[in-house]
């Protein structure tokens, strides 16, 4: 009896999957459910043979040179400063990378990910299981979401369906396709782990799709696919301890590289909306340490661009941006997703926390800037004076930012404060995400120019409160909470 009540079961929940891969589409065509034989599942077999003449094998080839150089940023430059030597590499390199791409028209373009083909000299693309190599060339490519797409001169290929991702739910069963360590046409199955995943620090924009389909080196670009064939995403990323694969991967969401495709097949780039406000989480220490209690959500400014969207509004350094045209705002990746979807000339609505108080900005929105890096002037290999020292927060050494100093960390001349020289690892501070090479500038909202003035504002800090720093790291403002020492 137990063993005919757990049959029933397991048939109703396979009709429940069954009847669910067919849920969305987006050309409006009711799909061929997979072959199934007393309500189950028995193979997927039609839908690969379906897919896999759309997925493709990406080679690469770059070649890498090095002079007789420093490393321009991070500790190792920080010893030319304060002690110690600086390690130095040079060489000449060809690598060769691997990857997937899918066809998505049938006169030659080809989605794949942007760091499959990143900085990469020649791109071929391999078709078919008799692998026939033509030459790619990029149409462009958009870093902030890792996608890339590709051209090449070849018609009536077998260009795959899009599906409706917005629609895509955890528990859906799905396929990824792609060439793992170059086995190529290699199919795995797994489900919906998890969507509108983000905040993992791969991508400016992220919004992926989690899975627990088996996701390894060179399966990067291939397609993520429902169980009826349709393209739900394209691989890119998976998080792993070991190199391989762990049951976590990550897919960029079809609508989303939809949307990145058809902008850089049409202009050559991405074109997105811009405030001009550098945003970050809002954490509960973060909260407590800028007494605003009861906000547990938003997206707080951690620095405004000068003569941006944002400064022309109003917005200021510490508000917390809480919704856009009324819709709630829940972190500073949505924030980001919901900006940057929108076209440069709209006019938003943006509801503020500020200290405690609800204000309400309109902002234009403008043109996101090319993301262009700005060279650094070369350190001086002459010896120089070591800036002078001082201790603060209980372990962490900081000193003055001289010319030598703000040329080796590339600083621009507007950021200003004290430099941490050297820092305990076991200090609060560090704990707190703090490191060698970081520029203080404010302390509790105070300004902070030098050494000497962080020395004096910490003498001034009672001993039981937190300690709100704003800090230069990694080429951008942000804040971070300090616990009493």
């Amino acid at each position: 009896m137990r063993r005919e009540i757990l049959r029933r079961f397991l048939c109703f929940i396979v009709a429940i999957v069954c009847a669910e891969t067919g849920a969305y589409s987006a050309s409006g065509q009711e799909p061929t459910p997979p072959p199934t034989r007393q309500g189950f599942v028995t193979t997927f077999a039609p839908v690969v043979e379906k897919v896999a003449p759309s997925v493709v094998t990406v080679f690469t080839t770059q070649t890498v040179s090095r002079g007789l150089t420093t490393f321009p940023f991070g500790d190792d430059t920080l010893r030319q400063f304060f002690g110690g030597q600086s390690p130095q590499r040079q060489g000449k390199q060809t690598l060769q990378g691997l990857g997937s791409g899918v066809i998505v028209s049938p006169d030659g373009y080809i989605l794949t990910a942007n760091h499959v083909v990143s900085g990469a000299e020649e791109i071929m693309v391999g078709l078919g299981i008799d692998l026939r190599k033509y030459k790619a060339r990029k149409i462009g490519t958009d870093p902030g979401t890792d996608v890339a797409l590709l051209k090449i001169d070849e018609k009536n290929l077998p260009a795959i369906t899009f599906a409706d991702s917005e629609k895509a739910r955890a528990g859906d069963v799905v396929l990824a396709i792609g060439n793992p360590f170059g086995l190529r046409q290699t199919v795995t199955m797994g489900i919906i782990s998890a969507v509108g995943r983000g905040g993992i620090g791969i991508v400016d924009y992220e919004n992926f799709i989690q899975t627990d389909a088996a996701i390894n080196m060179g399966n990067s670009g291939g397609a993520l696919v429902d169980a009826a064939g349709r393209l739900l995403g394209i691989n890119t990323a998976i998080f792993s301890r070991s190199g391989g694969n762990q049951g976590v991967g990550f897919a960029i969401p079809a609508n989303l590289a939809r949307d990145v495709m058809q902008s850089l097949r049409e202009k050559g780039r991405v074109v997105r909306g811009y405030i001009g406000a550098s945003v970050q989480p809002l954490t509960p220490e973060l909260a407590e340490a800028m007494k605003l209690k009861g906000q547990l959500t938003g997206a707080l400014v951690s620095e405004v661009t000068p003569k941006s969207p944002a400064e022309k509004a109003g917005i200021k350094t510490g508000d917390v941006i809480t919704a856009v045209n009324g819709k709630k705002v829940s972190d500073a990746r949505e924030l980001r997703l919901m900006i940057g979807s929108m076209a440069p000339g709209t006019n938003v609505q943006l509801e503020v926390n500020r200290e405690g108080q609800k204000k309400t900005f309109n902002v234009e929105l403008a043109e996101m800037p090319a993301g262009v890096a700005e060279e650094g002037t070369e350190a001086s290999t002459e010896e120089s004076a070591q800036p002078e020292k001082a201790t603060v927060f209980g372990g962490v050494a900081v000193a003055d930012v001289t010319d030598e100093i703000r040329n080796a960390l590339n600083l621009s001349k507007d950021v200003k404060g004290a430099v941490i020289a050297e820092i305990d690892a076991e200090s609060s501070a560090a704990k707190a995400g703090l490191r060698e090479g970081d520029v203080i500038q404010e302390v509790n909202k105070q300004p902070v120019k030098n050494a000497k003035d962080l020395v004096a504002i910490s003498k001034r800090l009672k001993p039981n409160e937190k300690i709100l720093i704003r800090v230069w790291s990694q080429g951008r403002s942000g804040f971070v909470a300090l616990e009493p020492k």
